[in-house]
């Protein structure tokens, strides 16, 4: 199994080889290569890829709480 590693950013694991270690300034940060090409678009590029990974997100959280709160399914 590939190793991931979890990217600040977008909230979500990736494989190591999708990432690169970033300086910010808490200290090294680990982002996927996506989000550090979506930054470097356009304002309305960025803020649609932002909504992007906000609804992936969103999905995931609620995925999970529906199996939390209903375990029989």
């Amino acid at each position: 199994m590939a190793e991931t590693i979890y990217c600040y950013h977008c909230g979500t694991r990736h494989p190591k080889e999708e990432m690169r270690q970033i300086n910010t300034k808490s200290g090294k940060r680990w982002r996927c290569i996506k989000s550090i090409e979506a930054a470097r678009q356009p304002k309305e590029k960025r803020e649609a890829f932002g909504r992007e990974v906000t609804a992936i997100n969103k999905a995931e959280a609620q995925a999970k709480a529906r199996l939390v709160l209903n375990p029989e399914r």
